[in-house]
């Protein structure tokens, strides 16, 4: 188990720095692409990914996280499962190619058609490197996969911006879409060398499309939860409003994905390894739970106290709109690191049922707030969005967890020290922006502010709340020569 816990460590550590890198990265092509390109620009392409991105969702049918999730997978099994994303990947395409007389349609503009037809071949090339990601993940291979992710992330990045500096416009950014997933399953494919063979259809593999298609069925529900107010707003507000509600939207979905995905991926694949084991899945999800939430909150923090100049330094002046929507959707950041660890813990247990009943119920709610806020153009949906999310929190998470082992005060316990230093935090950080500092410019008035910010966070959650002991010792594990032994870390103290 030393070993064990050492690996996930190493492993987390490459998928944190990946996604740090991922960040930075993506943060430079939203400078890059906002002073490029017109608020009208994204908001064709968001009109039209609104939709399709629901078919892209299902692009893998869940069968990436159902090959992670078995303790065992034989290669006629793999081979079904690549050749059954590859018909699927295919079925999604030709439905997308499909859908664009109906999106052209539906906002009255005919542009969107080629724009629509242009994204489909991005399914296919998804598809194709579906079960290449998920051997790497069963192997614990996350410094590789991490590797490729910024690596294709930066040369999809380098093609839309040469696009859009050649004046092509939009269609930069439906470049920049389609080559990310080729240049992905292409680097996957020279790195795994695994070719599929013949296909089959045995039990286990009836059973392994059954989960996935149940992971596929609660995805679905979940985009549409996060992107009817995308596809509303587009058709009654304008290309304009769309725009500037994605960006703001898009700059608080980058810390949660990154974040939250970093620490998911790697503890999903950990958890299914122990999930016979109730003892070691609680401890090792705790574990992860309080340090997910550790990362995610001063972010949380910074995204609602000092909007205005991350819009002014990201994005430039002519998105001044996004600072009130991006403070609004800030606590969605918060809401979404308390809750998604919870998918990833059911995932790992099998227990899909659950996760599906839980969104089907909460979807409603969410759609409702929105809904309510539509007559107020983004601002109102904002609000509406973020009101409906974080008054689920305690209700989704109590359900989540019942018959698991884990108890609602385990979870108190292992978000208390996090939370207290984000309670003790936040004032610091609003009352930063009551300070005399308007000689300042943007940029180093930001770089001042989260800085003070971060550090009130981390004196407080590191030495004030004793969580010293805990943290380095993750630290020491990681950096740990492989040649010295192995030790655990020390558990959290409570707050």
């Amino acid at each position: 188990m030393s070993e064990l816990t050492e690996t996930v460590l190493r492993s987390g550590l490459a998928r944190v720095s990946a996604q740090a890198a991922n960040f930075a990265v993506r943060i430079g092509s939203i400078v890059v692409f906002a002073r490029l390109l017109s608020p009208k620009d994204f908001g064709f392409v968001g009109m039209v990914t609104a939709i399709t991105g629901m078919l892209s969702l299902l692009r893998d049918f869940g069968l990436s996280s159902a090959t992670v999730q078995r303790s065992h997978v034989t290669e006629e099994q793999l081979s079904s499962l690549f050749w059954f994303n590859l018909l699927f990947g295919a079925i999604l395409g030709l439905g997308v190619i499909a859908l664009a007389p109906v999106v052209a349609r539906f906002y009255d503009e005919p542009r969107l058609f080629w724009v629509t037809v242009s994204l489909s071949p991005a399914l296919i090339f998804s598809a194709a490197g579906v079960q290449h990601t998920a051997i790497l993940q069963r192997q614990m291979r996350f410094t590789t996969l991490s590797i490729i992710d910024v690596g294709s992330l930066l040369v999809s990045t380098f093609v839309g911006i040469g696009m859009a500096l050649a004046g092509l416009r939009y269609w930069a950014l439906v470049a920049n879409t389609v080559s990310l997933p080729l240049v992905n399953t292409a680097c996957l494919w020279l790195v795994v060398r695994w070719k599929p063979g013949r296909p089959g259809m045995d039990v286990a593999t009836r059973s392994m499309l059954r989960y996935g298609g149940t992971i596929s069925l609660l995805r679905l529900v979940t985009y549409v939860t996060s992107n009817l107010d995308k596809v509303l707003l587009g058709r009654f507000w304008g290309a304009d409003a769309l725009g500037f509600y994605g960006r703001a939207y898009q700059l608080i979905n980058i810390p949660t994905l990154l974040l939250n995905s970093a620490v998911a991926e790697v503890g999903f694949a950990l958890l299914a390894r122990v999930q016979h084991d109730r003892g070691l899945v609680k401890s090792y999800f705790l574990k992860s739970y309080a340090l997910a939430l550790a990362m995610t909150i001063p972010i949380t923090i910074c995204a609602g106290a000092f909007a205005p100049d991350l819009v002014a330094v990201l994005l430039g002046p002519q998105w001044q709109q996004v600072g009130p929507i991006l403070r609004l959707l800030a606590p969605t950041i918060l809401a979404f690191a308390l809750t998604d660890p919870l998918t990833w813990l059911l995932y790992s247990q099998g227990m899909l049922e659950r996760s599906v009943r839980v969104a089907t119920v909460f979807t409603p709610a969410v759609i409702t707030g929105y809904l309510i806020g539509l007559p107020f153009g983004p601002r109102g949906v904002a609000l509406g969005y973020s009101t409906a999310i974080v008054l689920s929190i305690v209700p989704r998470i109590a359900w989540a967890v019942h018959g698991t082992g884990i108890s609602l005060r385990d979870l108190a316990r292992a978000a208390s020290a996090p939370l207290i230093a984000g309670a003790t935090a936040a004032p610091a950080g609003l009352a930063l922006q009551l300070l005399p500092q308007h000689a300042l410019a943007p940029l180093p008035r930001l770089v001042l502010d989260s800085t003070a910010l971060f550090g009130v966070y981390a004196v407080v959650l590191l030495y004030v709340l004793r969580q010293k002991t805990f943290y380095f010792g993750l630290l020491r594990t990681i950096l740990r020569s492989p040649n010295e032994p192995a030790a655990a870390p020390q558990p959290a103290r409570p707050a």
